[in-house]
């Protein structure tokens, strides 16, 4: 393994142990109660420098953790002056610490020259753009060609059941499979997908008890079909493309 990736994983390790393992639920409610005033953000702040400079052992690069724990600091205060604690917030907090440590990688290892050279020749790549442009096209565009054919089921389903779901519950569990399903075609791990289908028969088989219980089934069964021969059709043209 080379110094570069092993550097990359210190930078990682000394994040995940300072935002989920040192911080503690009492840490955290004072954090939102108090913000900037909260002793305890500058200590969690103070925290991410001194384990990143640890963890790492370089001690010629102290100006890595010093930006790592200013930086620590005014994003946490950007995300408790939020008005919620939602998952969006806590993802795109997430998103900022990680950026951080991706520039701060690039600066200590000296790669910033070849961050453009990177992006255009991954941009040029054949396989880069066939495995970009197949997952988003499971995510996306075939979840709304399947939401579009199935409205009207949809509708009928609620209409004489009255049973309301999980609000986007159907589309997050379809983005997931068809995910699983996409890369089990790419890995060669097509008895994968028969448990996947077998495992989702069983949970959605499980109650028969309710009105309309043949009806959402047979909703459920044209779904996850049509999710999974999409799925499949893309995953063997990509196969095709990859592996000419």
């Amino acid at each position: 393994m080379n110094q570069e990736l092993i550097f990359a994983l210190q930078l990682l390790l000394a994040h995940v142990i300072t935002d989920f393992v040192f911080q503690s639920k009492k840490w955290i409610k004072q954090k939102r109660d108090r913000k900037g005033k909260s002793i305890f953000l500058y200590i969690h702040a103070a925290l991410a420098g001194l384990l990143t400079y640890l963890i790492v052992q370089d001690w010629s690069l102290w100006e890595v953790p010093l930006i790592i724990a200013v930086t620590h600091f005014f994003i946490d205060l950007w995300k408790l002056h939020q008005k919620s604690d939602s998952l969006v917030y806590f993802l795109w907090d997430q998103f900022f610490h990680i950026v951080v440590l991706a520039l701060v990688w690039l600066y200590a290892t000296e790669n910033f020259g070849e961050l453009i050279p990177f992006v255009t020749s991954a941009l040029a790549s054949e396989d880069f753009l066939i495995y970009v442009t197949g997952y988003l096209m499971v995510i996306f565009p075939i979840g709304f060609i399947i939401g579009k054919a199935t409205r009207g089921w949809q509708k009928e389903i609620k209409k004489e059941d009255g049973i309301k779901s999980l609000d986007k519950a159907g589309r997050y569990i379809g983005i997931f499979e068809r995910i699983l399903v996409l890369t089990f075609i790419i890995t060669d791990n097509f008895s994968a997908i028969g448990f996947l289908i077998a495992a989702k028969s069983i949970l959605r088989f499980s109650d028969k008890s309710k009105s309309g219980a043949r009806k959402q089934t047979e909703y459920v069964l044209i779904g996850t079909l049509m999710s999974f021969a999409l799925t499949i059709v893309i995953g063997f043209l990509m196969r095709v493309l990859i592996f000419q």
